[in-house]
């Protein structure tokens, strides 16, 4: 067996740049050679030059021979006997020849050698293992070495160069081994450092002149002027060098001084803006966000940088001008600045200053920073309630104010675990509203206080319990002794057996008592006897009872207690103070566990494919979205009715979502109670719309028992036709409007009759029959006949009924909106129809019906483009809907239809520009609770996207926990810890987790998180401390977590001396190192 010869293997490296050969055993030493006398190396020239000719005569004939040669033969290499040659006695084979020749040829043809090129790219072995012809392949220990001498990439140029960087590679230009990366110093550096150049752009908006609206662009075939164009170009370059040297003047000038960033313009155009008017209080307060948008709310000490640089700011705003230290807003900020930084003594100095202003405003951040910051419990919290109501008047407003107080304070008993309490500051409230004896009418507050005092120590039912009759029913009975049953018993909750941890269940059997054991307990009750806190006497809430004298409270009353028993009224916090920051404390339904589970998508840790594979086919999945209508419900108050809906799925106000967990009972009860006669029309339709809820057919027999003695009243009309076309009953909804409307004739100014003509038409065009709605809409100015005379005749009358004077705005606004409708029917004109919403100033003059004008328009164009499916431009939608948004950032019926506008147009960027954390004048925005949990929702709006948002989503939520709106809020900690143990980042919960109970000290819900969801990163001797900070600060716990223990160490606190013997001291100070961090 011969060795077969590697000289057969054809050349294979041509397109390689050009390199010297490499070394060979073949080959002679070329070092000696060079060494030698000149005649040898000029004989050496000589036969290079022929070699040369003869490679270049052999090239040639191959191509000749190249044109009658296969494929096959133009792969075979050259035989060694055609073109073999000596050279100083030694035979050299033909193939490193022919290489030789290539690489010259290719060295000649290269243009521009790269600066990396003189070093090899790899090292070749031509001479190869001989043992591998005799042992039949590779020996192990013999394999040979490669490294690699320049890390190149096959294809690029040679300045390319590749390494590895952890798992990944790194492509970069040159040598260096590293890029500096986003964290490094050197890179950071960069980025802080000031700009050293600043672009200035041109004052000319075009480069071409407008004439008469549009821009006239040159042409090549312009016309020949007749002027020498000699003496103009002249001209011309001598003004283009004299702007040409002003402008280089100028830059020149510029560059000398300092190169000022944007940020440090802005804040120089405040200071000018400062100085022309120190009185303008949204010029200093743009001046604060300016100053602390450059301090990041992540970095060291940024919450005593951020206070102390407020602090220097306001105090100059207020020594500016005296007007400025009268500013609610400006003195409000300046104590939340200062409570960072000041001692607790100055505090309390600065916030008694503070009160002497006056204002409900003041008061109410008062009470909330005494909520927030007290130690005495919710004892403390009814005396500070106490001295704001001394201090508030006795006006219907004054009234008005008085119930914020109370609800403040109801909440505050609710988040401390006293539901009992809270439910019967409501129940004596409504006895003393609603049910006073006629023998105590015109008595003083504190008479009637005395003999209310006496119905409740008789513990007969009161308001909200079954077979509840009133006080003054009661009184007029001769004052009967509770010979009735006990209320009903709560039930017991089955505890999880598989859980024998006994912090597990201890958490579940607390929340389930929270959550059913609302209802004040009688002394007869077992549930009196285990816990103290179950039965509520007079005197624990009397403080707090209010004498109410006017309608406008009395209904305000009711409306709050329907909020505090989870029935959310969208606009109600808003309406009791424009601009209030009510919400934080007030939206309590948010917390409940179901609206949680709506709030977060159902499958927030799993990730949907977006593509499929068919017979090798890459199909992309259709994109699926939930309801773009979501959990979150805020809108202005009367912009959308309890029984008014919108899209599809007739999304109102309340849902089966939003009765969960709720005493469907004593609400029923609540509302029969306090029901003031016949005519309270407003009250019966929240009592039909939360009936509809639970059983249509039982809301339509509730209707009728109203009509029954009402039967004149419109509004309870219009409210049964809205329950028959609920439930999709248009022919008796028909029945309805006719025997109202057209029965008897009724005057266009009266009330309601303009929302039954305009509920009547929108049933029959929401039904596909637009002439009848044309004719129901000339039957509201009684004109009848067709035709464009007709159609004219229809809007004019329209045009003078909305111009009249109407007692309440909603019937105006159903006049309006039948003009709009009838343009739109009649001409098709969506732009026509919106000018008739855009030109009524009678109703643009408050925000409410500003607002409801503007989603009435939204809701027509809804219903004609989505509903309908009517041709309509998507753009006329989709712009008005952001002027919307913008405008009413908190209203979800915008949002939702912003939403529906969007989907299946794949541009997510208008919904993301909505959400996290964006900037608005120099500062971040303020957005509001409900904003903040509906952008949670939208994360997961598209089926698939939540993994993709979760860090969008958490910047949002970090935002809002560092803004000083929403900081203090337990309904939005409650939301951020949910979101991070839904994510399944328990670690980052726990932190966050002791940041929220050092904001919201008296919250109890926040603290069960810890025994619950999060119980396996707490261990029992942080449990432990919980427990014992949780009595400290009196929030209410119905049993101990000791009775639960069975023994040994589960505890998680060492054995104690069990007889006594610990000393007092000692005893003391551990206690106050279990209480260090608070």
């Amino acid at each position: 067996m011969t060795t077969p010869s590697f000289s057969s293997f054809p050349p294979s490296f041509a397109s390689f740049p050009d390199l010297d050969p490499g070394p060979s055993r073949n080959t002679l030493d070329r070092t000696r050679n060079e060494s030698s006398t000149d005649a040898r190396e000029k004989d050496g020239i000589v036969k290079k030059d022929k070699n040369r000719r003869a490679s270049k005569k052999l090239a040639d004939t191959s191509r000749k021979d190249k044109k009658h040669k296969t494929a096959k033969h133009e792969l075979e290499p050259v035989l060694p006997s055609q073109h073999g040659y000596t050279w100083k006695g030694v035979s050299i084979s033909d193939d490193e020849k022919i290489k030789a020749e290539e690489d010259r040829r290719l060295a000649q043809s290269d243009v521009q050698e790269s600066q990396w090129d003189s070093r090899p790219v790899f090292v070749s072995d031509r001479k190869g293992d001989q043992l591998n012809v005799t042992y039949g392949g590779i020996h192990a220990g013999n394999i040979s070495k490669y490294h690699i001498v320049k890390p190149g990439i096959l294809g690029l140029d040679g300045d390319w160069a590749i390494y590895r960087r952890g798992k990944g590679i790194e492509i970069t230009i040159g040598r260096r081994h590293k890029q500096p990366a986003l964290t490094d110093s050197s890179v950071t550096t960069l980025l802080a450092a000031p700009p050293s150049r600043r672009i200035i752009g041109s004052g000319d908006g075009y480069k071409y002149e407008e004439v008469d609206g549009f821009l006239r662009l040159p042409s090549e075939h312009g016309h020949k002027v007749t002027e020498d164009y000699r003496s103009v170009t002249r001209q011309q370059e001598h003004v283009d060098s004299d702007s040409q040297s002003s402008a280089s003047d100028d830059s020149s000038g510029d560059e000398s001084g300092p190169i000022l960033t944007s940020h440090q313009l802005s804040l120089k155009n405040l200071e000018h803006q400062l100085a022309a008017d120190p009185s303008s209080v949204e010029t200093w307060l743009s001046l604060v966000r300016h100053s602390l948008s450059d301090i990041p709310v992540t970095s060291k000490n940024a919450t005593k940088a951020r206070a102390e640089i407020t602090l220097a700011i306001l105090t100059r705003a207020r020594a500016a001008h005296p007007h400025n230290r009268s500013s609610r807003i400006l003195f409000l900020k300046y104590l939340r600045a200062g409570e960072e930084v000041w001692h607790e003594s100055k505090t309390k100095a600065e916030w008694e200053e503070a009160l002497k202003l006056g204002g409900i405003e003041i008061w109410m951040e008062w009470l909330e920073w005494r909520i927030r910051t007290t130690t005495g419990g919710v004892d403390t919290s009814v005396m500070d309630a106490t001295r704001v109501l001394s201090a508030l008047g006795s006006s219907e407003s004054c009234e008005i104010d008085k119930l914020r107080v109370v609800w403040r304070v109801a909440v505050a008993f609710q988040q401390a675990g006293y539901y009992e309490r809270t439910t019967a500051l409501f129940q004596a409230q409504a006895e003393l509203t609603f049910e006073v004896p006629q023998s105590l009418y015109g008595l003083p507050l504190e008479s009637q206080v005395e003999s209310l005092e006496e119905f409740w120590e008789s513990e007969v039912p009161r308001a909200g319990e079954p077979g509840a009759k009133g006080w003054g029913n009661w009184i007029s009975s001769g004052r009967p002794d509770n010979s009735g049953s006990p209320l009903k018993a709560v039930p017991q909750m089955d505890v999880d057996i598989q859980s024998k941890d006994p912090y597990v269940q201890w958490h579940y059997e607390e929340s389930h008592a929270d959550r059913t054991s609302r209802v004040p307990a009688r002394s007869v009750d077992a549930r009196s006897k285990s816990d103290p806190y179950a039965t509520v006497l007079l005197s624990d809430i009397k403080a707090l009872l209010l004498p109410l004298r006017t309608e406008g409270a009395k209904n305000i009353f009711r409306l709050i207690w329907l909020s505090v028993l989870g029935l959310h009224i969208p606009g109600l916090a808003e309406t009791l103070s424009q601009g209030s920051w009510d919400d934080r404390w007030s939206f309590t339904h948010l917390c409940s566990f179901s609206r949680l589970d709506s709030i977060f998508p159902a499958t927030a840790g799993q990730r949907q494919l977006i593509a499929d594979s068919y017979a090798g086919t890459l199909i992309g999945r259709e994109r699926e979205f939930s309801s773009a209508f979501g959990p979150i419900k805020e809108w202005s108050r009367d912009a959308l009715g309890p029984l008014e809906w919108i899209g599809q799925e007739k999304w109102r106000m309340w849902a089966a979502i939003d009765l969960q967990g709720i005493d469907h009972d004593f609400v029923r009860a609540v509302f029969k109670q306090l029901r003031c006669g016949s005519e309270d029309y407003e009250w019966d339709i929240y009592a039909l719309a939360f009936e509809a809820v639970l059983n249509i057919k039982s809301a339509l027999k509730l209707s009728r028992t109203f009509l029954s003695t009402a039967r004149d009243s419109l509004p309870h009309w219009a409210t049964h036709a809205r329950l028959e076309r609920l439930r999709e009953h248009v022919v008796d909804a028909r029945k309805v409007y006719q025997t109202v409307l057209l029965a008897s004739q009724h005057p266009s100014s009266q009330p309601f009759v303009g929302q039954l003509w305009w509920d009547w038409a929108e049933m029959e065009w929401l039904s596909g029959d637009k002439n009848a709605a044309l004719r129901v809409i000339q039957r509201s100015v009684n004109i009848e006949g067709v035709g464009g005379m007709m159609i004219l005749r229809v809007k004019r009358s329209l045009d003078d009924t909305i111009s009249c004077a109407h007692e309440q705005w909603k019937d105006q606004e159903g006049w309006i909106k039948l003009r709009a409708l009838i343009e739109l029917l009649t001409s098709s004109s969506q732009d026509g129809a919106l000018a008739i919403f855009d030109s009524q100033p009678s109703v643009n003059q408050s925000s409410g019906p500003r607002e409801s004008m503007m989603v009435a328009s939204l809701i027509l164009l809804y219903n004609h483009s989505v509903m309908l499916r009517s041709p309509t431009p998507p753009a006329v939608l989709r712009d008005r809907l952001q002027v919307a948004v913008d405008t009413y950032p908190d209203d979800s019926l915008v949002l939702g239809m912003l939403l529906e506008a969007e989907k299946g147009h794949g541009i997510w960027g208008r919904v993301r520009a909505q959400l996290g954390q964006s900037m608005a004048d120099g500062g971040p925005r303020e957005k509001s609770i409900s904003r903040r949990i509906t952008e949670v929702w939208v994360a997961g709006w598209e089926k698939g996207r939540w993994q993709n948002e979760i860090e969008r989503t958490r910047s949002g939520l970090t935002g809002a926990a560092e803004s000083e709106r929403t900081t203090g809020s337990a309904i939005l900690w409650r939301v951020i810890l949910e979101f991070e143990i839904r994510v399944g980042e328990l670690r980052r919960a726990k932190k966050l987790l002791y940041r929220a109970v050092n904001e919201c000290p008296l919250t109890k819900e926040l603290y069960m998180v810890a025994f619950g969801r999060l119980r396996s990163v707490f261990s029992a001797r942080e449990l432990d401390g919980f427990v014992d900070i949780m009595a400290e600060r009196g929030i209410r716990m119905r049993k101990g977590v000791d009775e639960y223990m069975t023994g040994g160490d589960e505890s998680g606190s060492g054995s104690e001396d069990l007889d006594g013997s610990e000393d007092e001291i000692e005893h003391e100070a551990r206690q106050r190192r279990l209480l260090m961090p608070y």
